[in-house]
């Protein structure tokens, strides 16, 4: 019977050198190993165990729209260092190497596109820089796109993905919760359509500003949406949480918000949203 059986060899270090290193992922829930380019196809979405992978802001936008931005907004924008602060390294250093990593315009990438040809102001925040975490930038970057959306009538979508306030700019992160949440008001008031977009961890001081401020409030399955961390506020009261807690699923159970939408369908969701808005 030994004939029927190939014996197992393991691969020399010259071979595993010989493979592609941008073949194959594996899937953080379900430890599955997969096709990168398959994965591509499904929006980096596990087909296995439908676990959505982070993507960076251009993903989404992308995901979102038809071509792209036709005009992104304020990429020369970058943070000063008001507090001198330094704390494994000074805070401009830390600011450039983002910018070397992931690129210009901080935290959040804004402009202007079309879902379904529908003309649409879009931000997207990527977690890549410095934890998606909202400064003067990102607030004055968030302010400005929702004021170009009210100057052109436009609809605004924002996907936040945010480990909350950028701690290194202190009060003035803070700041940018109210700045933002004026900037939305003026769009209510307009009665310009905003869709707000939710993926995993959009945590902090963005959730408790512009993410749950949305006509409309979506999310990503799985996302993990809150302001403080678990650990804290068990710590607080003193209870254990119940599972699931701070996930999307629990947070549309309890009315925190509206749907979930799995990232293939979210551009075919937003486009009907839009189309019913309007």
């Amino acid at each position: 019977m030994s004939w029927f059986k190939k014996p197992k060899q393991k691969l020399s270090s010259e071979q595993k050198k010989e493979l592609p290193e941008d073949v194959w992922d594996k899937c953080d829930e379900c430890g599955e190993i997969l096709y990168s380019r398959r994965l591509a196809e499904n929006r980096y979405v596990c087909p296995e165990c439908d676990h959505h992978f982070r993507i960076p802001a251009a993903g989404h936008i992308d995901n979102l729209t038809d071509d792209g931005l036709e005009e992104e907004f304020d990429l020369e924008l970058s943070s000063a260092d008001p507090l001198d602060f330094e704390d494994s390294r000074p805070y401009p250093k830390r600011i450039r190497q983002a910018e070397e990593d992931v690129g210009p315009g901080d935290a959040v990438r804004t402009g202007r596109g079309e879902i379904d040809g529908r003309s649409v102001h879009v931000g997207a925040m990527d977690f890549r820089f410095i934890g998606g975490s909202m400064g003067s930038v990102v607030g004055e970057k968030v302010r400005r796109l929702a004021t170009s959306a009210l100057d052109a009538g436009d609809p605004l979508i924002i996907v936040s993905a945010s480990g909350g306030a950028r701690m290194q700019e202190g009060i003035l992160s803070l700041m940018q919760m109210a700045k933002t949440a004026a900037a939305l008001e003026q769009i209510d008031e307009a009665g310009l359509p905003y869709v707000s977009i939710l993926t995993h961890p959009t945590t902090g001081g963005v959730t408790a500003s512009y993410a749950m401020l949305g006509d409309v409030i979506l999310a990503e399955p799985g996302a993990l949406i809150g302001f403080a961390g678990p650990r804290v506020i068990k710590q607080t009261i003193g209870q254990d949480l119940p599972e699931g807690f701070q996930r999307s699923e629990f947070l549309l159970e309890h009315g925190m918000i509206d749907r979930i939408v799995p990232r293939p369908e979210m551009k075919e969701a937003v486009s009907l949203l839009l189309h019913h808005m309007t």
